[in-house]
């Protein structure tokens, strides 16, 4: 059956397949580019199981880093021989924190912002302490996990 007259004319088909690849192409670009300013979003676990023995040896008043979901950790042997661990994200802007040893504090490059040994903010804009973990140790195995959460670890 042949139809008179179309539902739809061309110039609206052409007009709709255009502008429809052109929601699709800002859609994906605007994915993509809030994918990279915000990397860590969504992705941080709650605890990380790493090697007791990669973390044994590190000098006092010394910082390893460690992976922590899709940002980094600082477990931080202090001068007296106990440990913290934070995460070496500033809570200001989440730039990645430094530790300056010299100092012995923690230091924001993005906006001059400090934070002492035991990661609470003393300086510049940083609203408040940097995250600090629980630690624990079960047999060869480190514990970093967010305080209050508990870990339990399968039989093995």
């Amino acid at each position: 059956m042949k139809l008179k007259f179309s539902l739809v004319t061309r110039r609206t088909f052409l007009n709709t397949l255009f502008f429809g690849w052109l929601a699709a192409f800002f859609s994906g670009t605007v994915y993509a580019l809030m994918r990279f300013a915000f990397p860590t979003l969504g992705k941080e676990p709650d605890f990380v199981v790493l090697n007791w023995k990669d973390f044994v040896d590190i000098p006092p008043n010394s910082v390893k880093p460690f992976p922590w979901g899709g940002t980094v950790g600082l477990y931080y042997k202090k001068d007296d021989g106990s440990m913290i661990a934070l995460k070496g994200v500033c809570t200001h802007m989440e730039c990645n924190v430094a530790y300056k040893p010299a100092e012995r504090r923690f230091y924001c490059a993005c906006h001059q912002g400090w934070f002492d040994a035991d990661g609470r903010n003393i300086s510049g804009p940083p609203p408040k302490p940097l995250e600090s973990f629980a630690i624990t140790k079960e047999g060869e195995k480190l514990i970093i996990a967010r305080k209050g959460v508990k870990v339990e670890l399968p039989k093995a």
